[in-house]
């Protein structure tokens, strides 16, 4: 795959994850860890709200400028959330995160303490 290929290919992605995260449960399928899904729902809903309006990537955070990770502070916790791609029927990773008709995005979105 030549540079500009890998290029356009990484701006569809992060143009779909974006859109995925500021749309989770109408675009993919949105999962808390069961410790994130113990919090209080006012703690759940300000992390969802903290994750839909991310934008602090980096480098080091987003090295291949997909938005697919990211990681922030809520009160005492450290919360991280990723999305990672499947296949339609979510028992493979998708052969091309860049084509939505043959991929699922899942978000996790998890306490750093259980990673």
């Amino acid at each position: 795959m030549s540079k500009p290929d890998e290029a356009s290919r990484a701006a569809r992605v992060r143009e779909l994850n974006d859109a995925f995260r500021k749309a989770p449960r109408s675009l993919g399928k949105l999962c808390l860890t069961r410790s994130t899904a113990a919090l209080p729902l006012g703690a759940q809903l300000a992390i969802l709200h903290r994750v839909m309006t991310f934008d602090a990537f980096t480098e080091e955070n987003d090295p291949y400028q997909e938005h697919k990770f990211g990681a922030f502070e809520y009160k005492d916790e450290k919360i991280l959330w990723r999305i990672d791609y499947y296949d339609l029927a979510c028992e493979y990773g998708s052969d091309d995160p860049s084509d939505p008709t043959q991929t699922t995005r899942v978000m996790t979105i998890m306490l750093a303490r259980e990673d």
